[in-house]
């Protein structure tokens, strides 16, 4: 079974990468904008027919949510073109894509977690080129699962995590909003559990929506005070309201995913947020 796994230099694509080597039944095939630039429809198509590829794990993306206010376009390019063509050429090579989205396709006005039903209403442009993505892959594709995720953070890239290490050491106090709500997301386990789904996907398959984040609840300050402590850091947490810290990109105030269906489906366990965020820490403290 051939994987092609795009944005590999990514936190997702780099934790796949990381446990590959467990599923010895699959050829993965690791690629970023270097070696294929999937915004080149016929590129991709050459790619697709010289490696025989079976499955497409899309990690690709622009992810700089406050820039992308400027560079929507960009943004569209990307998030969007890219993903349409992933999409056809899946479609034209009976190939099963996997696309991961984002809680930002939401408005965050919710009360309670949002399921896969729930109606989208991106507020930012980041979230808009997210939404347009899932569009073009309903449209598209043949055989698909969406799988949106939350406040993804990783031992590899740049991510809240790494920023909190990096100025709670160097500056000793930090303001962190708290009242965004939503679940911290180990790449490792979003990782994980794509491998474990991929041999229950049958061939009868056509296009789903999936969510995925690790269990729990928090708030960006409860998730600042949890790294400071698991990592003994001198540091003080302040928290602070949205309007304190003015970004160019609106946020969901409110994000929390429910993961019912994707744990029905796929009988797969999901750690809780903290037991991660050990593991997380572990290995960037060795």
């Amino acid at each position: 079974m051939n994987i092609l796994v795009t944005g590999s230099n990514g936190q997702l694509g780099n934790e796949i990468r990381s446990i590959s080597n467990q599923y010895p039944d699959y050829h993965f095939v690791f690629t970023d904008v270097a070696e294929l630039d999937i915004t080149e429809y016929q590129q991709i198509d050459s790619f697709f027919k010289e490696n025989n590829i079976n499955f497409v794990i899309n990690c690709a993306a622009y992810t700089a949510v406050d820039k992308a206010e400027q560079e929507i376009d960009t943004a569209r390019y990307i998030n969007v073109n890219a993903v349409k063509y992933l999409s056809q050429i899946a479609k034209k090579h009976h190939a099963l894509l996997i696309h991961v989205s984002t809680d930002y396709v939401f408005d965050g006005k919710n009360h309670k977690p949002y399921t896969e039903e729930d109606i989208i209403c991106p507020t930012s442009a980041y979230g808009k080129t997210k939404a347009e993505g899932e569009t073009e892959v309903r449209n598209y594709a043949e055989k698909a699962i969406i799988i949106r995720t939350s406040w993804l953070y990783s031992s590899y890239g740049n991510n809240f995590v790494k920023t909190i290490l990096k100025y709670g050491k160097e500056r000793g106090k930090l303001n962190v909003v708290f009242d965004q709500i939503g679940t911290p997301t180990y790449a490792a386990d979003l990782a994980f559990a794509i491998l474990e789904i991929i041999p229950q996907l049958n061939s009868k398959l056509t296009i789903d929506t999936y969510h995925f984040s690790n269990e729990g609840v928090s708030s960006w300050y409860d998730f600042a005070k949890e790294i400071v402590e698991l990592s003994n850091m001198d540091c003080i947490i302040n928290p602070i309201e949205t309007k304190d810290y003015p970004l160019p990109a609106p946020r969901p105030h409110y994000s929390v995913l429910d993961k019912t269906k994707i744990k029905k489906e796929f009988h797969i366990d999901i750690p809780y947020w903290k037991d991660s965020l050990k593991k997380c820490l572990k290995l960037l403290n060795e």
